[in-house]
């Protein structure tokens, strides 16, 4: 098995691990948070909702991140289960981290949008198995203030350690041997996104989002 072919994948599409109800998403924490969240299946005290927390559908686009659990700060990645009505709640009210001409009036929009929103995206460049960049983007969800209490409170299923995962698929890619890292890695597919109406965050129209 290789690498999934990306010739044909839409420049911006959401692409994750999902079940009927749920949706993956990644993290990396430094042991004193990762390790109690995935022990305890929630965020510890210390965790600090007034920050900013960024979580990531794409498990390679989180190891391009967290380079491979071996970062500073970043060495405990966990794959976090979420609801996905949480998860369109937060695309529902994100605005765009940066200016689009396409979707916004002028920068004094956009300003006011990204003042407001709690949730703000992304589109950055996916990575392949070596962490290089490919044509095409991946979905990074910023989340703030409201939006914060919504993932740890209410939107939150499940958290698990995959640090070994990460440290499994690393060593193969290092050893040259991409097939069976390919083969480990987390299965993501495109997310369904009908009825989400996404203009705000990329018009499909020009982009296309799957």
């Amino acid at each position: 098995m290789t690498e999934h072919d990306p010739r044909h994948v839409p420049t911006r599409q959401i692409r994750a691990r999902y079940t009927e109800e749920t949706i993956t998403v990644y993290q990396a924490y430094g042991p004193h948070i990762g390790g109690p969240a995935a022990r305890d299946g929630r965020f510890p005290e210390h965790w600090k909702r007034e920050r900013m927390t960024w979580i990531k559908p794409s498990f390679r686009w989180m190891m391009y991140r967290c380079g491979w659990g071996e970062k500073p700060g970043q060495e405990t990645v966990l794959a976090i289960e979420i609801s996905r009505a949480g998860f369109a709640w937060a695309l529902r009210h994100a605005a765009l981290s940066h200016f689009d001409a396409a979707v916004h009036a002028d920068h004094d929009a956009w300003r006011a949008a990204l003042r407001t929103a709690p949730t703000r995206v992304q589109w950055d460049p996916e990575r392949d198995l070596r962490l290089q960049p490919l044509d095409h983007r991946s979905l990074q969800l910023g989340l703030s203030g409201e939006a914060v209490s919504r993932y740890a409170d209410e939107w939150l299923v499940a958290i698990r350690d995959v640090t070994p995962l990460a440290h499994r698929i690393h060593a193969l890619v290092r050893a040259g041997d991409l097939d069976r890292a390919s083969e480990l890695l987390p299965p993501e597919r495109p997310y369904p996104t009908a009825g989400l109406a996404l203009d705000h965050l990329v018009p499909t129209t020009r982009a296309g989002v799957a």
